[in-house]
């Protein structure tokens, strides 16, 4: 504004009229969002009134800034909003291509669909090859941000003739901040501690970034591990959008540690056994082209390290099991890096230079694919044509059991219907064997009527193929994420994989939400099985509406139907006060969470305890709060607060750990101390007072590093199993000897790739509730303790022959035999439940999502 007086000053003399008419041209020189004319297109730099790369740009300025490019790009661009953040940031994409194009772009959208065998038709005309870019799913990764605006500046230019070239074979499709939420919260943290000229010292204060950082979400998820999965807002949308074209190319652009250059295609292993040979080689052709320009700036780069194509839920596997060339960039920098920053090997990394690599990088990325768009279009045809005629792999028909809980089942069709995974359902009765998923093994198998049945007869049946196969082949065990993730696992179902191909109904019949002899009248009480994460949704919306609800602790037998201790009975009598708008409450909640209840006509069982017994306790309606803060993961906090506020709809209040010793936690029921290292949170006076509370009646939940502090402490139950100091002793001195070469690899033999493991449980305790006497756990540390000492339960256990899928060294192996899992012990009045293993993981492993409930609401009861 100093230089707006000094301007005005200047011109004094001239009539207002005319300065305001010359003030459209002068504006931007102070920093003006204005283009200088009605047409012209703008630089960066010259729209922000900065150079590009000498900031941060805010998510609304660069918003402003793709949205005045659009308009400036001679019919070329056009701005198509996607959804929104959890905190209310618009997400969108540019659509980029020729102006005749544009004109036709859902054309060649259903086009690409018909490509691919998801849409009936002919393909109608010359289809260009459609490349998606994203930048930003890592908001602290923030350089991509700002390349993205010289990306489309560079695009929509008419000056720019090889841009116009390459837009006559590709249409594009590039988001230009796919995480807004954690965008902003570096650049806003950033824009506040930064030194008036930016400080390179490594130690400055502007290269620490504070709890949480901004590389998550809104919940602190991580949105590139959650392509796959989708259990957040952000990815919802997104690939919603996504699976409407289905590009042939889809490159994701990154950063990494400080002092580390560039990482291009190819990837590193291991692949996984579905990653085709063409997509391999179209990883080297797009790396060529890469490489030709890194080489031409004398720029560092590696490729063929680290990262590799495995886990399915990143932006480079999950498009790749989607038929695409999906390809990671990454550049050295992220939070850390700032403006500028020192390496450790003396030099000086700017903002500049790392906008400069991305941008070079996306520009590669669109020249290849405009090359070689013939090979792309019909390698990609071919590709789902293979699928929907010559499936690979040994199973052809997956089953789940369609008896099974109707909720679960309800959240498991909509989650292939987001894949765009046809399913239908089994007409009759019928015998055939294959591969148990309970059992691990080779079994007889009885197909009932209404089974879900999943074809890999399908355009989708490669990833139908990733996602439901029992076991995963690594190449290579040395790999950069979890190694197992099977769908009949995560969900907790009943299912069965078959070598044969099986015919299926499209349709499934209709089921009633509330059933029984007296569903149309005025029931005595309404029942209602646990045994999913929608049971919880439930049983939390009548809480919250004041609704009371009785838990049965033992199996009973009413009106004909068994149930399992955990079944929820909801009584007239002691729901008085809610008059006539009880039974529509109970009606209406069990529709909404997509539950079946049971109404019954009477108060006697004719087995078990009757509806009024003792053993059929209140639930009460407990005030949660859990630990936020330095010291806790950033991600297992945010799957406690997600769970809480998106999936169950039940309110917690965040505490702190930097105010955690002023808090009074009688105020509170439950506490929850998710993953984390709190040796400096509970110092030994802070943990006897927080014993002090749990014996006055208090619920801890302690959440794998939150269980691990507690171990081996006074009063806790929990301890670690001891070292095997005598196997040591006898152990071959040549054990020491070992290649220098092969340091990266042997901390493997005590690592868990994220295993699935069988743990054994005692379903007579509240904590196991709703579950078999099996539950599949994901397993992704080295859990190593004691079953819990009289006075504790030991409610899920591993055993010998526990381990299911995925990878675990030999080492963990071992470890990971006759441990401790999940239980509590009673501590004065209180409960202390131990959960080593999180249920909550990255959201998507939907069938533990139970166990956290049981240990919120019935544990104590």
């Amino acid at each position: 504004m100093t230089n707006f007086f000094r301007l005005w000053r200047a011109v004094r003399p001239v009539r207002l009229a005319a300065f305001l008419l010359l003030l459209p041209l002068l504006w931007p020189r102070f920093g003006s969002a204005q283009p200088t004319a009605a047409g012209s297109l703008l630089t960066p730099g010259q729209f922000l009134g900065y150079p590009l790369g000498s900031r941060f740009t805010p998510h609304a300025q660069l918003l402003r800034y793709v949205e005045h490019v659009a308009q400036n790009a001679g019919g070329r661009m056009r701005v198509q909003p996607y959804g929104s953040t959890y905190e209310g940031r618009p997400l969108e994409v540019v659509q980029i291509g020729t102006p005749e194009n544009l004109t036709r772009l859902d054309d060649i959208r259903r086009n690409n669909l018909r490509l691919a065998g998801l849409e009936s038709g002919a393909v109608q005309g010359q289809q260009p090859a459609v490349v998606w870019l994203s930048y930003n799913i890592h908001g602290n990764e923030a350089v991509s941000s700002e390349a993205v605006m010289e990306v489309l500046y560079d695009l929509a230019n008419p000056q720019n003739e090889p841009a116009r070239q390459w837009l006559q074979n590709v249409v594009l499709l590039i988001d230009p901040c796919v995480n807004p939420d954690g965008h902003e919260r570096y650049v806003q943290w950033y824009g506040r501690v930064r030194n008036q000229q930016p400080n390179a010292s490594p130690y400055a204060w502007e290269h620490y970034e504070p709890w949480p950082g901004g590389r998550f979400n809104h919940y602190f998820f991580d949105l590139n591990r959650d392509w796959a999965w989708q259990t957040q807002q952000e990815s919802k949308a997104r690939l919603a959008l996504y699976n409407q074209w289905l590009p042939q190319v889809h490159a994701d652009f990154h950063e990494m540690s400080l002092d580390d250059p560039y990482y291009f295609s190819p990837a590193a292993k291991p692949f996984h056994e579905d990653i085709t040979p063409w997509q391999r080689n179209f990883q080297n052709i797009i790396g060529d082209y890469n490489r030709r320009v890194f080489d031409k700036n004398n720029w560092l780069y590696f490729t063929r390290e680290t990262y590799d194509l495995f886990y399915p839920s990143y932006g480079d596997t999950y498009p790749s099991f989607n038929g695409a060339i999906g390809m990671t960039y990454e550049q050295g920098g992220s939070g850390r890096a700032g403006v500028r920053v020192a390496k450790a090997d003396g030099d000086t990394l700017t903002l500049r230079q790392r906008i400069d690599h991305h941008h070079a990088a996306s520009l590669a990325t669109i020249q290849a694919a405009a090359d070689r768009r013939p090979e792309l279009v019909r390698e990609f045809e071919q590709y789902f044509t293979t699928a929907r005629t010559k499936p690979r792999g040994p199973y052809k028909t997956f089953v789940l059991a369609g008896s099974g809980d109707p909720g679960q089942l309800r959240a498991f069709t909509q989650y292939l219907d987001r894949q765009q995974i046809r399913y239908g359902y089994a007409p009759r009765r019928q015998r055939t064997s294959g591969f148990s998923y309970a059992s691990g093994k080779n079994e007889n198998v009885q197909i009932e009527a209404q089974d879900l049945v999943v074809s890999m007869y399908q355009p989708k049946s490669t990833l139908v193929k990733v996602l439901f196969e029992p076991q995963s082949r690594v190449e290579d065990s040395l790999t950069y994420d979890i190694t197992a993730w099977a769908l009949p696992y995560a969900f907790g179902l009943k299912a069965y994989a078959l070598r044969d191909r099986l015919e299926a109904d499209p349709k499934a019949a209709a089921k009633p939400a509330v059933t029984g002899p007296s569903a149309a009248e005025t029931p005595y009480a309404y029942v209602a099985r646990w045994s999913s994460l929608q049971d919880l949704r439930f049983l939390s919306r009548l809480l919250q509406q004041r609704v009371k609800v009785r838990v049965a602790q033992r199996e009973f037998e009413a009106e004909g139907q068994k149930y399992q201790p955990g079944t929820l009975v909801i009584t007239r009598t002691g729901n008085e006060s809610l008059g006539p708008r009880f039974d529509q409450l109970v009606r209406a909640q069990a529709d909404s969470a997509g539950v079946l209840v049971r109404a019954v006509q009477s108060g006697f069982s004719t087995t078990g305890a009757d509806l009024g017994s003792g053993y059929v306790r209140y639930v009460s309606r407990p005030n949660v709060a859990v630990v936020a803060g330095e010291g806790v993961s950033p991600t297992a906090f945010g799957e406690v607060w997600h769970f809480f506020e998106q999936q169950i709809g039940y309110p917690v209040t965040v505490l702190g750990a930097d105010y955690l010793r002023n808090v009074p936690l009688q105020k509170f029921d439950v506490l929850i101390l998710p993953d984390g290292d709190y040796a400096d949170i509970y110092s030994e006076k802070s943990l006897e007072n927080l014993k002090a509370w749990v014996r006055g009646g208090g619920k801890l939940i302690a959440l794998e590093g939150a269980a691990s502090f507690l171990a081996n402490k006074k009063d806790f139950l929990l301890r670690t199993k001891p070292t095997d100091t005598t196997a040591a002793k006898r152990a071959s001195p040549y054990r020491l000897l070992r290649r220098y070469a092969d340091a990266e690899r042997a901390p493997i033999d005590d690592r868990v790739q994220g295993s699935v493991y069988r743990v054994q449980l005692d379903n007579s305790h509240p904590l196991a509730f709703g579950y078999g006497s099996t539950y599949f756990a994901l397993v992704r540390d080295t859990l190593n303790y004691r079953f819990l000492s009289k006075g504790g339960w030991n409610v899920g256990v591993l055993k010998r022959d526990a381990y299911a899928a995925g990878f675990a060294g030999r080492d963990a192996r071992r470890k990971l035999t006759d441990t401790f899992v999940l239980g509590s012990q009673e501590m004065g009045r209180g409960q202390v439940v131990y959960l080593a293993d999180n249920p909550l993981f990255r959201g998507f492993w939907q069938g533990g999502k139970l166990l956290f409930g049981n240990a919120l609401f019935f544990v104590g009861q």
